[in-house]
């Protein structure tokens, strides 16, 4: 591996895990951001992860095990390894109480209207260790897409980076309504990304010794499988929960617009 593609792709995965703490912003701004433009957002980040995934990310996962396998067993290693990356972020989630899971639909004033609750820290707390959970996976699939394909690493990396704003309000909220603190509500909301790129180290060091086209090819199916589970069952959801339906859909077109576009103009 390229030292300094390995840089660059922590760098990257760094960034898109710490953006909970955009998420925690933006709750606290909550009398001043337009929800529709978040839905907007989610939606944009999902046209691009579903995209990008679909298009370009399994095509290049069946090319290389088509490579080192046959075009047949190629393609049919490649279909299952991209329903096992979405089985494997399935799972993880499915492990993580719906009322504590990050990724379930959850607005500002859900909390504001519980704010006497005292299981408001609780919740707050293992929505930090469910944020955890989750992002393992996705600090490795962003980590492995940066590494293997520079020219789709910012648009694949802001993606993610969006799609953890929400799962910083999902941390911040209940905390802050139950310390009154602001400033530990921040913090924490910060750290519940750090898992991000903890997954990018760790799938650095297993796979750096025999990362090949076999290896790969597995690898980035599975990547895919995970954006695309990830945009279906989270961020369009969580997209129409903060706006409208329509500006979540005008959004996921958007954000296929132009990653096709971006894609283009590396022909």
């Amino acid at each position: 591996m390229d030292e300094g593609n390995v840089i660059l792709a922590f760098s990257l995965t760094l960034f898109a895990g710490l953006s909970t703490g955009i998420g925690s912003v933006m709750a606290f701004m909550s009398k001043g951001f337009n929800p529709k433009f978040l839905a907007g957002s989610l939606g944009f980040s999902a046209g691009v992860m579903i995209y990008v995934s679909l298009v370009e990310i399994f095509d290049k996962a069946r090319e290389s095990l088509a490579g080192f396998y046959g075009p047949e067993k190629g393609y049919y290693l490649t279909t299952l390894s991209f329903f096992a990356g979405m089985a494997l972020i399935a799972i993880i989630d499915k492990m993580v109480p719906s009322f504590e899971n990050p990724h379930e639909p959850r607005c500002v004033e859900d909390c504001e209207k519980k704010s006497k609750d005292r299981k408001l820290m609780r919740m707050g707390v293992f929505s930090a260790l469910a944020i955890g959970i989750h992002n393992f996976p996705e600090g490795l699939a962003t980590f492995i897409s940066a590494l293997q394909e520079p020219t789709l690493a910012i648009s694949i990396t802001a993606a993610i980076a969006i799609h953890n704003i929400p799962e910083g309000i999902a941390v911040s909220v209940p905390i802050y309504y139950a310390t009154k603190s602001k400033k530990k509500a921040f913090y924490l909301s910060f750290l519940s990304g750090l898992s991000e790129p903890l997954g990018a180290l760790i799938g650095y060091f297993v796979f750096k010794h025999f990362f090949g086209p076999a290896i790969f090819g597995v690898v980035f199916a599975g990547v895919a499988g995970i954006m695309v589970f990830i945009s279906l069952d989270e961020l369009l959801p969580t997209a129409e929960k903060y706006g409208e339906h329509h500006v979540a859909i005008y959004g996921l077109v958007a954000g296929m617009l132009v990653m096709a576009a971006s894609l283009l103009l590396f022909i």
